[in-house]
């Protein structure tokens, strides 16, 4: 017998503002309400589906005043009933105010969080609203029910796969790819082993396709592979195990895709399943506008932290006297290398593999001696932010004139800036956000810092240094 379908009860309610994941912010009996689908100045009725003490979650159903910024989706698998593709949350915002709200959540995270205002706001940097995502994760499901192999993003706040025949935020080229995809899954026997696709796209134009195999695919199967890539002109990659496991077909493709940075005459190849920025566009805006920020001379000894490939570092090789990159794996590190020696920047560069997340006072002192002294320094951490690295920066006395600081996440930027300047007396001069993630709510920024006099040491330490390192983490 089959089971009644929950009915969820409906509410009305006036939209405020947005939260960092681009859901309607309203209240109602004492509580806030979160509602997916619902803008800013809208009256919107909405389904609710989670009711805790505090706070309850809908989505909007419908909407009876409408917000002049709402717009209509790009995209036909936008929206948020089931089956809809979750992969954006903002497509029915009109893209200048997405990233208004942006630049808001970055300002209020800053404040609520590590209670610092920066000095002055910087402009939001923007690229191409469509075609940008140059790298991404597909999931592979093969589902009878839905007509066999679906690839694509997951069903919005589901596991689910979305049935999806094109992408407006992939580059048309990978768009393109996602039926023929289909088409050769099935004719795996491997299809039901074969739970991801890896996509990356290089600054030239090259595509490579890394399928994760669970189980070893068949002469049959590799005989697929190659006629997919010799059809639609792509590299083919195969990941056994992790992403360190992952081999192309021919290895010829190990060098197929690079990153570029034509301001700076640099170029990088990467590995698919390498971290790159996924915005190539807007990438090589953000790191023209860090170096200028730094203000980066001839003579200066420049330090980049979880350097990576080297996105920053070669760069910035090209306008310091040295530049010395630190990341936490080994293997990263002496890509990065041979990347200097590709672009001619061996002499100016040298490559450190370091646990950045247990980083002390020592290994600073220890590097500056190395280095004798530092003049800027370049921070670029995951999500996770770099509380040690600050903590580090705001205990010593031998401080840089300025630091760049890009971030992933406002609430470990906030953390961060808020060590540096309550402890360290560092300046939190100008802050701004990137748009590298159009029709999406996931921000991008980037802080500028320079150092103060320190304030007088208190015995207890404050709300927003100490207790709120630890909350974030």
């Amino acid at each position: 017998m089959a089971r009644t379908p929950k009915v969820l009860e409906k509410f009305t309610v006036n939209i405020e503002s947005l939260d960092q994941d681009g859901r309607g912010v309203a209240h109602r009996d004492g509580k806030v309400v979160f509602v997916e689908g619902a803008l800013p100045g809208e009256t919107v009725t909405y389904e609710r589906f989670r009711n805790k003490n505090s706070y309850e979650c809908g989505r909007a159903v419908s909407i009876e005043k409408e917000s002049a910024l709402r717009v209509k989706p790009a995209c036909k698998h936008f929206g948020l009933e089931p089956g809809c593709c979750g992969g954006c949350a903002m497509q029915h915002l009109d893209p200048s105010a997405q990233v208004a709200i942006k630049q808001r959540v970055l300002l209020d995270a800053l404040w609520h969080i590590g209670k610092v205002k920066p000095e002055t706001i910087l402009p939001p940097i923007y690229g191409p609203f469509w075609g940008y995502r140059h790298r991404a994760r597909l999931t592979v499901r093969d589902v009878e029910k839905k007509g066999g192999v679906l690839v694509g993003f997951h069903e919005r706040s589901s596991s689910y796969v979305a049935d999806m025949t094109e992408c407006k935020i992939l580059p048309p080229a990978v768009s393109d790819l996602l039926i023929p995809l289909r088409r050769l899954v099935e004719k795996l026997s491997i299809r039901q082993r074969l739970p991801q696709i890896e996509v990356a796209m290089g600054g030239n134009g090259a595509i490579a396709l890394v399928f994760r195999v669970l189980e070893e695919p068949t002469s049959v199967d590799m005989a697929a592979f190659e006629a997919f890539s010799l059809e639609y002109g792509v590299s083919v990659w195969l990941q056994p195990k992790g992403p360190d496991s992952c081999y192309p077909m021919h290895a010829s493709d190990l060098t197929a895709l690079k990153l570029e940075l034509p301001e700076f005459g640099v170029h990088i190849s990467f590995k698919p399943t390498d971290f790159t920025q996924v915005n190539h566009r807007l990438n090589e805006t953000m790191v023209s506008r860090a170096i200028n920020l730094l203000d980066v001379k001839p003579e200066h000894h420049v330090a980049d932290f979880f350097c990576g490939l080297g996105n920053f570092t070669l760069p910035l090789a090209v306008r310091a006297k040295t530049v010395v990159g630190i990341e936490g794996s080994e293997q990263l590190v002496e890509r990065a290398r041979a990347g200097a020696a590709d672009n001619g920047l061996a002499e100016k560069t040298q490559f450190v593999a370091r646990n950045l997340f247990t980083w002390s006072t020592a290994d600073w002192d220890a590097l500056w001696t190395q280095l004798g002294g530092i003049d800027r320094v370049l921070i670029d951490p995951p999500r996770e932010g770099a509380l040690e690295l600050a903590r580090t920066l705001a205990a010593t006395d031998k401080r840089p004139p300025r630091v760049v600081y890009v971030s992933c996440n406002p609430a470990t930027l906030a953390r961060d800036c808020a060590i540096l300047q309550h402890e360290g007396g560092w300046h939190i001069r100008a802050a701004g956000v990137m748009n590298m993630f159009p029709h999406t709510a996931h921000v991008e920024s980037m802080a500028v810092l320079e150092p103060g006099p320190k304030p007088e040491k208190k015995e207890v330490e404050t709300e927003s240094t100490a207790e709120v390192a630890q909350e974030v983490a």
